[in-house]
C-alpha cells in the first residue's frame, strides 16, 4: 500500500474533496501525508516602479493564504503524520512533481474539474500536466 501521499492544494472546494480523500487513504494505509500549496511569484514588469503592490506585500499576501491553505488540511488530518509545505513556483504541476520527488512520495492525489474536450485543451490543467508527466501514481479526485 501507500506510505507517503502528496496531495497539493488550492483551497478551492473541488481541492477540498482531494484533501479529504487523501486523508481517508492516509488512514487506511497508515501512511504519511504532505499537503502541498504552490505560491505565484511575484509579476515582474519592464515599469516595475508602477506594480500596485510591492514585491514584499506582494509574498507576504501569498505566504500567509498559502500557509492557511496548508492548515487547514493538515487541521483535518489531525491524528495522521502530517507534513505541510508551500512553494513558490511558476508553475505548479512541476512544483508539485519536485515536491513528491524530494519527500519521496509515492502517490499523488489530486483534484480536477472534469473539463474535457476543447475546453480542456484550450484552458489546459495543473493536474493533466502532472499526469503526463508523473512516474508515480496518480489518484484524480472529481
Amino acid at each position: 500500500m501507500f506510505k507517503r501521499i502528496l496531495v497539493p492544494t488550492d483551497g478551492s472546494d473541488i481541492t477540498a474533496k482531494a484533501v479529504t480523500t487523501a486523508i481517508a487513504l492516509a488512514r487506511l494505509s497508515a501512511a504519511e501525508l504532505f499537503v502541498l500549496a504552490v505560491k505565484e511569484p511575484f509579476p515582474y514588469s519592464a515599469i516595475s516602479e508602477m506594480q500596485p503592490v510591492p514585491p514584499q506585500e506582494f509574498f507576504d499576501a501569498q505566504e500567509r493564504v498559502a500557509a492557511a491553505r496548508v492548515k487547514a488540511a493538515t487541521d483535518e488530518a489531525a491524528g495522521l503524520s502530517c507534513h505541510g509545505h508551500t512553494v513558490e513556483a511558476l508553475h505548479p504541476w512541476e512544483a508539485i512533481l519536485d515536491h513528491a520527488k524530494a519527500q519521496s512520495c509515492d502517490l499523488i492525489v489530486m483534484a480536477s474539474h472534469g473539463r474535457r474536450g476543447v475546453t480542456a485543451l484550450l484552458l489546459g490543467s495543473e493536474t493533466q500536466k502532472v499526469l503526463t508527466h508523473s512516474n508515480l501514481p496518480v489518484l484524480v479526485v472529481r
